[in-house]
């Protein structure tokens, strides 16, 4: 198979991180990513036959290993939603190569034992979704039932298990939770735990994105410095998505990704697997290449490397830098197929 070392896209990118996601289906109907007036009774989530096997998760992981990704994220949908994940879990974290492999969840589905389950299986760390600490803007986001202290819990559970630092992310809308962005830095601060801060994005083509909806980067910071002074600190490694910083107290640190206000397709090392085994080069794609039917037709793995090769060396994608009231109008992928 090709080296790692030289598969590097058309502005110089090279591959180093795969995100998977396991499902489409999640128990949560965020506003911004499964709005329930789309993901509704008469939608038609893919069948169990249309996913990847974990077999074929594994084998095309495997593949991507061999070509230079190190670092493994498993999303969805709610990827504690496909069962046995512990299984996949462990197939994963025994392909050479692989030294990261990361989970994002929405927390509900995380008891003690599941979490054990994960760590033991060889996940090492966890992110958390959570847009608010109080129920009332929680429930108009998430469109559930669910009680922030469930994902609080699941927090502290995924922290007592090793799964850590724990991440939890908070995506911010204009208008429905600019005003829980204090109170969130002010629980996470000095907790060992990294919040981190997410413009809205024009992900998908149905969660209705605007530009006066985004509450930008610049403005989170200047809400968190009322209270808790926070100044920028360097990245943790080159293609770091969140832009860190550090409270002046030593209370720990905060991430904020700009995808909108401060694009960071210059650095950006990932590829994504849909859940019906689809490989894209852009969270805001509009197509993707079908793995899945390559795998089932027969197609070996040196076949595969070269079909991926091929595609990350053509790779020009920079929507966000790009980003016109023309290009926000196309077709893309749903945030539940490919993940975050």
């Amino acid at each position: 198979m090709e080296s790692n070392t030289h598969l590097i896209d058309t502005l110089s990118r090279p591959i180093s991180d795969l995100r998977i996601s396991v499902t489409d289906r999640c128990n949560f109907r965020c506003t911004y990513c499964m709005p329930k007036e789309v993901f509704n009774s008469d939608y038609e989530f893919l069948r169990r036959d249309d996913l990847l096997s974990f077999e074929e998760i594994t084998r095309i992981s495997k593949v991507f290993a061999d070509i230079g990704v190190k670092k493994i994220r498993l999303t969805g949908g709610e990827p504690l939603l496909r069962k046995n994940i512990p299984v996949l879990i462990e197939q994963l974290s025994s392909i050479a190569g692989i030294e990261d492999i990361s989970l994002t969840t929405n927390g509900v589905l995380l008891t003690q034992k599941m979490a054990q389950q994960l760590k033991d299986s060889g996940l090492q760390r966890i992110t958390v979704s959570l847009d608010a600490l109080d129920d009332e803007t929680f429930k108009a986001i998430s469109d559930v039932s669910f009680k922030v202290d469930k994902v609080l819990d699941a927090i502290e559970t995924a922290d007592s298990v090793g799964l850590s630092p724990v991440k939890i992310n908070m995506v911010v809308k204009k208008g429905v939770n600019e005003h829980a962005i204090l109170p969130m830095a002010k629980h996470f601060h000095a907790s060992g735990k990294i919040l981190r801060f997410i413009e809205f994005m024009d992900v998908g083509s149905t969660n209705q994105w605007q530009m006066d909806d985004v509450f930008s980067a610049k403005e989170v910071v200047d809400v968190i410095n009322q209270e808790l002074p926070i100044e920028p600190a360097d990245a943790n490694y080159k293609g770091e998505v969140a832009k860190r910083w550090r409270y002046k107290d030593g209370g720990g640190e905060v991430g904020i990704i700009s995808s909108v206000t401060q694009p960071f397709c210059q650095s950006c090392t990932r590829a994504r697997l849909s859940a019906e085994g689809k490989l894209y080069t852009c969270l805001f794609a509009t197509q993707g290449k079908d793995l899945r039917h390559l795998i089932r037709e027969g197609a070996n793995d040196k076949h595969v490397a070269e079909v991926v090769s091929a595609i990350w060396k053509k790779r020009a994608d920079r929507y966000s830098e790009l980003r016109t009231s023309e290009t926000v109008l196309l077709p893309k992928v749903e945030m539940s197929y490919i993940g975050g």
